[in-house]
């Protein structure tokens, strides 16, 4: 619990604060924001304040419980239509079995950047490489003209850009099966995301995303937190494909009799 609250307030530094470091130049002249990056908190289990609540077999004790934390929504609350608040609560109470997490699927964005697992940054002039270490996931973020999706996936098409230290990414053509969190938080296909990740000092990102869904949102919010530099000398993304452990899960019931 305290590192979310910490995380909250690292986060909220003011803005004149963070734009006063200025960051190691990358060789295209950029700021180098390359490395491990990992998010704290808990975001992952629900994007707002929320209480503790146990897991889903009472045979399991506290683990898969949710410990209690403050949210990362700007204004608080994420702004649901009606009916998507209710669809939302639905996959609340159905979360053990419908959250993409548990099936191994890729964790869309911007979740990818806040669960439980570190990612990587690799940075040149025309591409940026952020590779994910759930799920063995990556992404390529296009530095030059802007490309338009051919076809809806999990983790969209993505256009970059520079305002001065900040990379600005521009990210649209998602499918509609990823979630925002644990809690059932979700979106349609007409999700379009814009995240900047902003280097506030030498180990630290601010990392913020915009999010437009006119099919599931009553108008665009954000929501902003902070990331952390793994600087151990061999710090480096480890293997975890989980398919294999969500296959009983996916297709159990397929088994012959």
């Amino acid at each position: 619990m305290a590192s979310a609250f910490i995380g909250a307030a690292a986060g909220q530094r003011p803005a004149a604060a963070r734009n006063a470091y200025r960051a190691p130049r990358a060789a295209d002249g950029h700021a180098d924001i390359s490395g491990i990056w990992e998010a704290l908190g808990t975001a992952d289990m629900d994007l707002q304040d929320h209480a503790t609540y146990g897991g889903p077999y009472y045979q399991t004790g506290s683990i898969g419980a949710v410990p209690s934390g403050r949210g990362v929504v700007e204004g608080g609350a994420i702004p649901y239509k009606p009916e998507a608040l209710a669809k939302k609560k639905a996959n609340f109470e159905n979360r053990w079995k419908l959250d993409p997490e548990v099936k191994c699927y890729m964790p869309g964005i911007p979740r990818g950047t806040y669960m439980p697992y570190p990612f990587q940054i690799v940075q040149s002039a025309k591409v940026i490489l952020m590779a994910y270490q759930y799920a063995s996931t990556n992404r390529a973020i296009n530095m030059e003209k802007p490309i338009e999706p051919s076809v809806d996936t999990w983790m969209g098409t993505s256009n970059g850009h520079w305002e001065a230290d900040t990379l600005v990414v521009d990210t649209k053509g998602f499918n509609d099966l990823s979630w925002f969190d644990r809690a059932g938080d979700y979106h349609s296909d007409a999700l379009h995301v814009v995240e900047r990740f902003t280097p506030i000092d030498a180990t630290h990102l601010n990392y913020e995303a915009t999010i437009e869904d006119p099919q599931v949102f009553t108008r665009v919010w954000k929501i902003s937190l902070p990331l952390y530099k793994r600087i151990e000398k061999d710090a480096q993304l480890a293997e975890f494909k989980c398919v294999e452990f969500a296959e009983e899960l996916l297709y159990g019931d397929l088994k012959k009799k």
